[in-house]
This record gives C-alpha cells, sequence and structure tokens, in this order.
C-alpha cells in the first residue's frame, strides 16, 4: 500500500475514535444521565489532566526506547478495551475515573501519530509542510463520519457512542503495527537526563527561547478556547428542543450533523495551510485562527434554529479556520523548530500545553462560570451570555498575541526554488 494512503487510514481512524463521543459526550451527560453541569467541567478536564504528562512521557519512550508505531498500537487497544467498558459506570466520580484512564491512553497518541507520519514521509523522500496536510485532512473526515454514524443511529444520548469509539479504537491499534517503523533517535543519555525527559522536563528548556515560550502560552490560552466549543456545542444546540418554536427543526433532531459542518469546514482549510504559511508565516495564520474564534462564539451567541440558523452554520464554518490554523500550523512549526532527536517530546509538550494545561483550565473554569453566573433557577442556561463571554475571551487572547509573539517569517532559498517548502527561521 502507498505510504501516504496507509498513513490516511490511520488519520482516519485516529479521529473517527475520538469523533464517536467528543461532542456528543454532553449531551450523554445533561440529557441521558441529566448530571451536574459543574461536575461536566471535571469530565472534560480529564483530556487536559492526561495531556499534562502522558503525551511527555510517550514522546520519551518513542524517542529513547521503542518504536513510535508500536507505542501507538499499544495505547490504542488499551484505550478502546476501556471505552468498552465506560457504559457499565453508574456515577459521576467512577465515570470521572474511568474516562481518565481512557485519556491517558489516547491523547498521547495525538501527537504520536504526528511523529509516526512525519518520520515516515522523510524516510519516503516527501514534503512534510507540502503532503502531510492533505494526510491529515482524512483525519477530520474520519471525525466527521463518527458524528453523522453517531447521529444518525441516535446514538448522541446513548451510552452506545462509547461501544463504537471502542471498537474503532482496537481496529486502529491492531493496524498501527503494520505501519513503517519509526524508531527511536536518541542513542545516548547521561545520567539522570532519562528521569527528566521521561517527565517532560527536558523539553522546557524550549521555554528559554522566548518566541517558544510565548508559542506554548498561546498553545495554552487556544486549548481552553478549543474545549469550550467540544464541551457545549452539542448539547446548546439540544436545548433548543424545550423551545416550542424549534422543536423538530433540523439542528435540534440531529444537532451533530449540524455540528460536523465544523469538521467538513476544516478539510477545507487543512488543504489551504500550506498557501497561507508560505504567504502569511506562522504569526499571521496564528492570529487569523484567533480572529476566527471570536467570530466562532459571537455568531452562536446571536444564532438559533430557525432564522438564525444561518450564523449557527457559519460559525461552524469559521471553526474550520479557528482549529486548524493554529493546531495543525502549530505542530509543523514545533516540527520545523526543534531539533530531530526530541521532535516527539516536542509534539509531546505542544500537546500538553493546548490539550493539557488549556483544556484543564477551559474545562473547569467554563463549568464553574457557567454554574454560577448563566445558570437560571430552573437549571436552564443563558446561552447568548455563555457565547458572548467566550468570544471577548478569544478577542483579549486575539490581542495580547498581536502584540506579545514576536516571529518574521522568512521564506528560504528552499522554499523559492521548489515552490512548495517552507522554512521557519528562527529570530
Amino acid at each position: 500500500m502507498n505510504i501516504k494512503l496507509r498513513l490516511t487510514v490511520m488519520n482516519f481512524l485516529q479521529f473517527f475514535v475520538w469523533g464517536s463521543w467528543l461532542i456528543t459526550i454532553g449531551a450523554f451527560w445533561f440529557q441521558y444521565k441529566q448530571w451536574a453541569p459543574d461536575k461536566f467541567g471535571y469530565i472534560f478536564s480529564t483530556m487536559g489532566i492526561a495531556s499534562l504528562f502522558m503525551p511527555s512521557i510517550a514522546g520519551y519512550l518513542a524517542d529513547k526506547y521503542i518504536n513510535a508505531e508500536k507505542l501507538y498500537g499499544i495505547f490504542h487497544i488499551c484505550g478502546g478495551i476501556v471505552l468498552f467498558c465506560l457504559p457499565l459506570v453508574t456515577t459521576p466520580t467512577w465515570f470521572f475515573w474511568v474516562l481518565l484512564l481512557n485519556m491517558c491512553f489516547y491523547m498521547p497518541t495525538i501527537a504520536l501519530s504526528n511523529a509516526v507520519a512525519y518520520a515516515a514521509l522523510k524516510k519516503s523522500g516527501n514534503n512534510v509542510v507540502k503532503d502531510f496536510p492533505p494526510i491529515r485532512v482524512w483525519g477530520t473526515i474520519g471525525f466527521i463520519v463518527a458524528l453523522w454514524v453517531v447521529s444518525l443511529l441516535h446514538f448522541e444520548t446513548s451510552p452506545k457512542q462509547f461501544y463504537v469509539a471502542s471498537l474503532a479504537s482496537i481496529l486502529l491499534g491492531v493496524y498501527s503495527f503494520t505501519l513503517p517503523p519509526s524508531p527511536p533517535q536518541i542513542k545516548t543519555l547521561k545520567l539522570g537526563e532519562g528521569t527528566q525527559a521521561a517527565l517532560g522536563f527536558s523539553t522546557f528548556a524550549l521555554f528559554k527561547n522566548y518566541k517558544m515560550a510565548m508559542f506554548f502560552v498561546f498553545a495554552m490560552l487556544l486549548g481552553a478556547a478549543l474545549q469550550l466549543t467540544n464541551a457545549y456545542g452539542d448539547t446548546f444546540l439540544h436545548d433548543f428542543a424545550n423551545n416550542p418554536d424549534y422543536k423538530g427543526t433540523m439542528a435540534v433532531r440531529y444537532p451533530a450533523i449540524i455540528m460536523s459542518i465544523s469538521q467538513i469546514s476544516e478539510t477545507l482549510f487543512i488543504l489551504a495551510i500550506p498557501f497561507f504559511l508560505r504567504r502569511f508565516g506562522i504569526k499571521q495564520v496564528m492570529l487569523i485562527s484567533m480572529v476566527a474564534w471570536v467570530l466562532r462564539f459571537g455568531l452562536f451567541a446571536y444564532g438559533d434554529p430557525g432564522n438564525g440558523l444561518w450564523m449557527i452554520i457559519l460559525s461552524c464554518i469559521v471553526y474550520g479556520m479557528a482549529f486548524d490554523f493554529f493546531n495543525i500550523s502549530g505542530s509543523l512549526f514545533v516540527e520545523t523548530e526543534t531539533s530531530p532527536a526530541i521532535r516527539a517530546s516536542a509534539q509531546g509538550l505542544f500537546m500538553m500545553m493546548t490539550n493539557g494545561v488549556g483544556a484543564i483550565l477551559g474545562s473547569l473554569i467554563s463549568g464553574m462560570v457557567i454554574q454560577h453566573y448563566f445558570t437560571n433557577a430552573d437549571n436552564s442556561k443563558d446561552w447568548h451570555g455563555i457565547w458572548i463571554t467566550f468570544a471577548l475571551y478569544a478577542l483579549v487572547v486575539a490581542v495580547l498575541f498581536l502584540f506579545l509573539f514576536k516571529h518574521k517569517h522568512v521564506a528560504s532559498k528552499r522554499e523559492i526554488s521548489e515552490a512548495e517548502t517552507l522554512e521557519m527561521t528562527p529570530h
């Protein structure tokens, strides 16, 4: 099988697993289980907690001891088994701990999948910046397909969504052992360095560089924004069913399908990343992402399933730019700015800041804010106020980024001669 096709299958299943439950878990929590919103913040923080240490540990193991594709497969098989057990949980507390265990297996696989893909592409003589986005776009397609499967089967508020994710995860785990070898790159470590690397401490040396430090700080802040839309987007649409004017509308009957427009948009913006990076550079692309987050939340604030449906749809379209222009470009930025010996670990640090620290802050703080300021006496929510608050947050982050992140895009000779290569030069 062609190397690009093999990596395409990997990316498709990688995000099919996540898409099977990530967007719809809010509906499962609030509509099926009817558990409290403040505790839901803790549930959504599981991916953040796991990302604090697991990507770094996995990155170190892949850099020093075990082939990345093998470690990737082991994690997916273990995660699939845990997902299969998740529907058996009957209390919010145990749900938290079981989901956290699953996240400990799943979160490092995102960075590992990038490391496996980059290594395979380079080994086969392909250009990472040019060839990776068209492969990665199939991950988004996998996410979309998962959303549609769960929605059309009416699993959105059912524990059956976790069985779908479980089977896909185990299948991917087995398939991973057929991927091209991605052997460790670190040959020797001084006494004591192994423990530091395993805990992610060695890659924290990247914070000594002002530009990298600012990049990781804003990765954390944007990671918080991502968790807000993942946690509350689907249940936001479900709540319109309580309004007789909107009950029975397409957005209320199939909210996951409406939300999947966000991922459809991603497929287009992922393919546009190489052009935007060559034309504008990383700073401008990430700034565009932040402005898109403002629009994402602002349009939700004023949209509804009736005459305002166009705003909800436009918000979903804007999401593709908001997510891809930072997360995918950021991954490529880390790849070009770090040495080969620590690239898997550096990708783990990027994941830790976005889906770790950022996810925890976004999940816990948003849960408390919504509970105390935007939840009415009858337990209904002031969604307009919620989305406006999130939009203002994204606007503040964008303004700070404009002034604090220092980077100048310079096209290299290689880029000019090949017309497809991007060179990120430190300043």
